[in-house]
């Protein structure tokens, strides 16, 4: 039996891929997409069954918006989508840590929970796969395990807030759906091809390096007691694609992170090495680098934007057990990220704007 997906977030860069994957798997997706962005789809599905083989018969655009009661869907959308429907992926979300606390209540809250409503009206979902972020962590330190979730340390932003809240939404209909939760990491470009949409997270120190890398490479601003879990999309991907297959994710919320991160020192040891051919001589104290990123000119020397600065000196670890321990047996594993950083770089160096 063809299963058919209602699928919201694409065109986006995550969704986009999934979407590609699962329609060479044979599945038939109705797609959730903003009509201001249908021109897009439209193309990107072009491409996709170019790629694919696929046929454009396997997509439906319904046009809509998460933010609108019934998802802003025509009477006629919303009756096909209620009676076809056996899956559900739900990406679609502002990813922006400067986002405004009203767009992404509206967006990342209000808009799941239209989802969730929409979920309850279908007599034949087989599962709901809802991607969250590692990141609802917020404030908290150490070690953040799979099941854990609530918790009143603050957060860094709206974007992590609201996606917390949007979490906990989700999280209490575990007992009424069949649901599979999917917290990723840092979700840089393609292990294989570095191919990405946007320049963020660990691309701040790629770029850094690149404007000097001989130069720049002979002292590291990293810290060895912090670590930043990147993850590339080609992974995250299928571990998402493979979870919601695997029956025993029922009910599971999984962190698709990578179970050995580097530290960001390391991490700057392995992108000079890529770039300048060694490591560095000597290590910036932390302190001094965080102060230094906090003054407005840094930005413009850095690139790094101050906003994203707590991201490389937060103190957090997340535990993957029960994403490996699902995972392990279809052969879906985290790639380490020395073996792709060329791919990153390459690209970087092929796209210099995304």
């Amino acid at each position: 039996m063809t299963e058919t997906i209602f699928l919201t977030g694409f065109p986006g860069f995550i969704a986009g891929r999934l979407v590609k994957q699962l329609a060479t798997d044979g599945a038939r997706l109705l797609l959730l997409v903003q009509p201001t962005f249908r021109a897009r789809a439209q193309a990107d599905l072009a491409r996709i069954c170019a790629e694919t083989g696929a046929s454009f018969d396997q997509f439906q655009i319904l046009a809509g918006d998460i933010t609108q009661t019934d998802l802003g869907l025509s009477a006629a959308a919303r009756t096909q989508a209620r009676a076809e429907t056996t899956s559900i992926f739900h990406l679609a979300a502002i990813y922006d840590l400067a986002v405004a606390h009203d767009l992404a209540m509206r967006v990342n809250v209000a808009g799941t929970q239209h989802v969730n409503e929409f979920a309850h009206t279908l007599q034949n979902l087989r599962r709901y796969n809802y991607v969250s972020t590692c990141y609802v962590a917020g404030r908290r330190t150490g070690l953040i395990r799979e099941a854990e979730l609530q918790h009143d340390a603050g957060f860094r932003n709206y974007y992590e807030e609201t996606k917390y809240l949007a979490e906990l939404e989700v999280e209490r209909l575990k007992a009424e759906l069949p649901l599979t939760i999917h917290r990723p990491a840092v979700v840089c470009g393609d292990s294989r091809t570095g191919e990405t949409t946007k320049y963020d997270g660990v691309y701040y120190l790629i770029n850094y390096l690149r404007k000097q890398p001989r130069l720049l490479a002979l002292a590291n601003i990293g810290n060895r007691g912090v670590r930043l879990n990147v993850v590339p999309v080609d992974f995250v991907v299928e571990a998402i694609q493979t979870l919601a297959r695997d029956e025993r994710a029922v009910g599971a919320t999984v962190q698709i992170a990578d179970p050995q991160p580097l530290t960001t020192y390391e991490l700057f040891e392995t992108i000079a090495h890529a770039l300048a051919g060694r490591g560095s001589l000597l290590q910036v104290p932390p302190p001094l680098v965080r102060a230094s990123l906090a003054l407005p000119i840094s930005e413009k020397l850095t690139g790094l934007p101050r906003i994203a600065v707590p991201y490389f000196f937060i103190d957090q670890t997340y535990d993957t057990t029960h994403a490996q321990d699902l995972l392990a047996p279809h052969g879906v594993r985290c790639p380490p990220f020395p073996t792709y950083v060329h791919a990153l770089i390459n690209y970087v160096a092929a796209h210099p704007q995304t």
